[in-house]
């Protein structure tokens, strides 16, 4: 999803007339990017789906906000319209003071996309894909050589800048990627589902290439299906389910909205869990969930250790084996949960057939 057809300097491009001109609005301090009633829809077999249904988001400038949803909330179709390649149906946005309907070109100047897959060239080397982004965005042909040999070092990919794409792993293609992204140093920075797809490794050392682009004060936009990484890595996070924004805040401050603690129970024998229910019900402060998967029990609870304790002495007296018990605090999937009634990571029949429309 590189936009590499306008310079990434923070020059705005030449050739604009005096109206054009006249209403550049200067970038706010305060908010990089202030979107209100984006409302996108798509038409599929099924009928017609609406992507975004109104949604309203503001980032600010030297942070990073974690837009977080399943697979065909809307993360993406936000993403392409704030970096101005897809249109709202309805609904306004500015990015660093530029409206993304009439000043596309100024917004291209000061962004560095990402998208969900490596647009990067296989048949080139990594020196040159990061060569040829520099020189894409219009940056002088010994600065962009210099910036590649830089960025291959960050990224840790020197020693394979000499190495065709094609035989880079996944995680390197991806690292690749953001620094093409970057190679121009733009003020704000799009990563649509960075780290999907990546092993466990991988996706560590992503999150810390990240962090240290923020360290040099990048503002970022991070969409992710993944709550740990919305955790780790966002300073705020947006909830965005069905195309609207649901919930905003802090990791901690949407964690208190569910409140109190949870205990878990991983009961033995499959046949024991209706009865294992019923004693965590009778200890705990609202409905048992249950996965029959994992035979994995929780319960909110607000008795801490004391509460845990009883809970393992009444299971115990009942004669129901347990493989597993602790006590730990929500998280952001136990918040996803209570807002939506269902996990992070499912997608409705209506959003999944818009994924890979751009939903």
């Amino acid at each position: 999803m590189n936009t590499a057809t306008a310079p990434s300097n923070g020059r705005i491009a030449v050739g604009m007339d005096q109206e054009q001109e006249a209403s550049i609005v200067p970038a706010s301090k305060a908010d990089v990017i202030v979107a209100e009633g984006l409302v996108k829809t798509y038409k599929t077999r099924s009928g017609v789906v609406r992507a975004l249904d109104g949604l309203d988001l503001t980032v600010a400038e030297g942070s990073v906000l974690g837009l977080l949803g399943p697979n065909g909330a809307g993360k993406t179709t936000t993403v392409r319209i704030l970096s101005t390649l897809l249109r709202p149906d309805a609904g306004t946005a500015t990015v660093a003071g530029f409206d993304v309907l009439r000043q596309a070109q100024q917004i291209r100047s000061v962004i560095g996309p990402s998208g969900q897959y490596a647009a990067v060239d296989e048949n080139l080397t990594g020196r040159e894909n990061l060569t040829m982004f520099g020189r894409l965005y219009q940056l002088p042909k010994a600065e962009a050589q210099r910036r590649a040999k830089d960025l291959l070092e960050q990224f840790d990919l020197a020693d394979a800048g000499e190495r065709v794409v094609k035989t880079y792993s996944g995680g390197m293609r991806r690292r690749l990627d953001l620094a093409s992204a970057i190679i121009g140093r733009p003020r704000l920075l799009f990563l649509d589902e960075p780290t999907t797809g990546l092993d466990p490794r991988s996706r560590l050392v992503m999150w810390e290439v990240i962090r240290g682009l923020v360290r040099d004060g990048t503002t970022l936009l991070l969409t992710t299906q993944y709550l740990e990484e919305a955790d780790e890595l966002a300073d705020t996070i947006a909830v965005v389910d069905h195309g609207k924004i649901i919930a905003r805040g802090t990791a901690d401050e949407l964690k208190a909205q569910v409140g109190g603690e949870r205990i878990e129970v991983v009961v033995h024998r499959r046949d024991d869990m209706a009865r294992a229910v019923e004693v965590l019900a009778r200890n705990g402060d609202c409905e048992c969930s249950v996965d029959d998967h994992t035979r994995r029990l929780t319960v909110p609870a607000s008795g801490g250790a004391q509460l845990l304790v009883r809970i393992v002495r009444d299971l115990d007296e009942a004669g129901i084996g347990i493989d597993d018990v602790g006590l730990r605090r929500p998280t952001l999937d136990d918040v996803f949960m209570s807002l939506t009634g269902h996990a992070a990571d499912e997608v409705s029949a209506d959003a999944a057939a818009s994924v890979g429309r751009g939903a």
